[in-house]
């Protein structure tokens, strides 16, 4: 599927068909596509966990996801989760295979520029979870799979559930499958004239 075609075909599916299972290959198709987005200073902060277990699943569901019927039914539930403190953590793997010069130049400008700034590690580990999730959805998409992301859910619970570590933070969920019933019609974008501006607002 062409890129722009996978892009406007993307939709949040929310019926899956429960006896559909993906292969091994087909998911380290969809991971390893899902680590090709970008991350600042390549840190790749994101920490996937694939919840496979069927009764893990079905708690979630029934105690923690307001019985979102794609927790139990997509062929693969993914949480993405991602290290908040990644660039302080052998820095120098994010940079092995560059040029000595870049990668001592970027390393050594990772803690300066992470140190001390809570906010920022926050929200460079959430927009990594979001680029990756995006990737990961277009790949499904173009894979001729349905994905739906959820927030749908109770963040602190499913952080316990899963031993979070403390210097991670939570993203959302994403279902993954064979949609079993068509998407709701795109509610409506707003125009671009809405939304983007020249220079300043």
């Amino acid at each position: 599927m062409e890129t722009f075609d996978a892009i406007y075909a993307r939709r949040a599916v929310k019926e899956f068909d429960p006896a559909h299972r993906l292969t091994k290959e087909e998911e380290e198709k969809l991971l390893s596509a899902a680590i090709q987005a970008p991350t600042s200073f390549n840190i790749q902060h994101w920490r996937f966990i694939v919840l496979r277990d069927p009764a893990l699943r079905q708690k979630i569901r029934a105690e923690l996801g307001n019985n979102q019927a794609q927790m139990t039914d997509a062929s693969l539930l993914l949480l993405l989760t991602a290290d908040a403190k990644a660039w302080a953590k052998s820095p120098d793997r994010y940079w092995k295979n560059a040029p000595q010069e870049v990668a001592d130049l970027l390393v050594n400008w990772m803690g300066p520029f992470h140190e001390g700034r809570d906010w920022l590690q926050r929200d460079e580990a959430q927009r990594s979870i979001g680029m990756a999730l995006q990737t990961l959805m277009l790949a499904a998409t173009a894979m001729g799979y349905h994905s739906c992301p959820m927030i749908g859910f109770d963040i602190d619970a499913v952080a316990e559930l899963v031993n979070l570590p403390d210097d991670h933070v939570m993203g959302p969920m994403v279902a993954i499958g064979k949609g079993t019933k068509d998407p709701w019609p795109k509610p409506g974008q707003l125009a671009l004239d809405q939304i983007v501006f020249e220079n300043s607002f």
